[in-house]
């Protein structure tokens, strides 16, 4: 059963401008040491992290709260599959809604997909829940 869905688009250009502007103030207060050690090793900087605040903000909506109502940006953090597959963690808030979201005798699945094409990322993100078997 889907619990919910989320979708986000951000302009890679206006993640750069940020990057430039705040530096690592903005990386700190956004993305996890994970995320950022990720970025830093891309050669697209920008583009890895604007897809990475896209499915930050899918994930929210599809948690049904949008940023608000306590979730913290490192609440939600990408990582990556040995394939290249991203997965979606979530921790603190996050995870608490998660957990309310869910039905007894369910598990949640969070299923994300991102994408680029300069100047845009966009991310979608799933949340499933499978019977307990």
């Amino acid at each position: 059963m889907i619990l919910g869905i989320g979708t986000d688009l951000a302009n890679i250009e206006r993640i750069q401008g940020t990057l430039d502007r705040f530096g690592d103030r903005f990386r700190n207060r956004v993305f996890t040491d994970t995320e950022q050690r990720k970025a830093e090793r891309r050669r697209d900087v920008a583009g890895t992290y604007a897809k990475r605040w896209a499915a930050k903000e899918a994930c929210s909506k599809a948690l049904g709260t949008g940023l608000r109502m306590g979730i913290a940006w490192k609440d939600m953090a990408v990582t990556n599959l040995r394939s290249g597959q991203p997965v979606m963690h979530v921790t603190g808030w996050a995870a608490e809604r998660l957990s309310k979201m869910t039905p007894a005798g369910h598990e949640a699945i969070i299923h994300v997909t991102l994408t680029d094409d300069h100047p845009w990322a966009q991310a979608f993100v799933v949340i499933e829940a499978r019977p307990i078997t």
